[in-house]
């Protein structure tokens, strides 16, 4: 059988594969797999391993005659077209639970970052502007006893909220669902999205990628934020409308946005949003710890061999497809 994987995978857990399986992979370090040479291989797989770039639509299923399962290096799916890969009868594996850490820590350190403005205070010692200590020479925002809103409940939400309350911050949430049990179990309040956004102090962005959310932060939502509030992505980017974030950057409305997400990726140099010093953008490494990228090679690796024994997955994204 063989095993597509279209990343550079270099970890010592691909021993665990099987000497007669055959594994093609893309060896190109941090650089997507071409969509012509995806199509080309895809063609007699039996799995691939993919991650949240590779863009699995219809043409792609087309071309995927042989596939018996899908594994994602990611929490996400929405890359996916998942009726297409049900109507297939073809699971698609995803590794949740593994990265919410990571993901929770990342936005902490995003929220940090932007209040005390670490990155312009860098960049000001590089460029010999230090001249001497200023009284308020890049006075931030405090982060403790401020109020922190976040947009999504799930998973990364919870650990972010603990986080948060042992800065002594007041947590509010704003969720599709209320979860009044959440809301014992670690004092945090419910917000309709407009209340949170007048209230908050920082805001996380933390839900899905879907419809529903869809630039779900426009300007009119960014202009309810307080002036010396801070936003803050490290779900989708398609749940932000970049051009009113820059807008209402520009204009001061808020005070910084930390983004490790963009509607398009990679974002490039020339993007309004970096041409702004109240800006940090890291590039998607929200689950980038050499722990948590680990344990996601492991699951990914454990649902294709559990996919291609017929066996159900560790984590199945379309459950459906057993009952076909």
């Amino acid at each position: 059988m063989k095993i597509l994987f279209t990343r550079l995978i270099q970890s010592p857990l691909l021993e665990q594969i099987p000497k007669e399986y055959e594994v093609v992979m893309w060896e190109e370090e941090n650089k997507i797999m071409p969509r012509n040479e995806l199509l080309k291989e895809v063609s007699d797989a039996d799995a691939i391993f993919a991650n949240l770039t590779d863009r699995l639509d219809s043409e792609f299923f087309e071309h995927a005659k042989k596939l018996k399962i899908i594994s994602t290096m990611a929490v996400g799916f929405d890359n996916i077209d998942l009726q297409e890969a049900t109507k297939r009868g073809i699971p698609v594996g995803h590794t949740p639970d593994v990265l919410s850490e990571a993901v929770a820590e990342l936005a902490l350190t995003l929220m940090f970052a932007c209040a005390r403005r670490v990155v312009e205070s860098m960049q000001f010692i590089r460029e010999n502007k230090w001249e001497s200590w200023g009284p308020y020479l890049f006075a931030g925002q405090k982060i403790s006893g401020a109020k922190l809103g976040i947009i999504g409940m799930g998973r990364i939400g919870k650990i972010l909220a603990k986080q948060a309350k042992a800065l002594n911050m007041e947590v509010v949430y704003a969720n599709r669902r209320r979860d009044e049990e959440t809301e014992k179990a670690l004092n945090v309040q419910f917000r309709d999205l407009d209340s949170l956004l007048k209230e908050s102090d920082y805001v996380v962005m933390l839900a899905p990628a879907s419809e529903e959310t869809y630039h779900i932060m426009g300007y009119r939502e960014f202009s309810l934020m307080k002036a010396t509030s801070i936003f803050v992505n490290v779900s989708r980017g398609s749940t932000v409308d970049e051009e009113a974030l820059y807008k209402v950057l520009s204009e001061h409305g808020i005070f910084a946005a930390g983004l490790d997400v963009f509607e398009i990726e990679p974002i490039q140099k020339d993007h309004p949003l970096l041409s702004l010093d109240n800006v940090i953008a890291v590039p998607h490494i929200g689950s980038a710890t050499k722990e948590t990228r680990d344990k996601m090679v492991e699951i990914a690796l454990k649902n294709i061999f559990n996919g291609l024994n017929n066996e159900q997955l560790l984590y199945t994204v379309n459950e459906e497809v057993y009952k076909i």
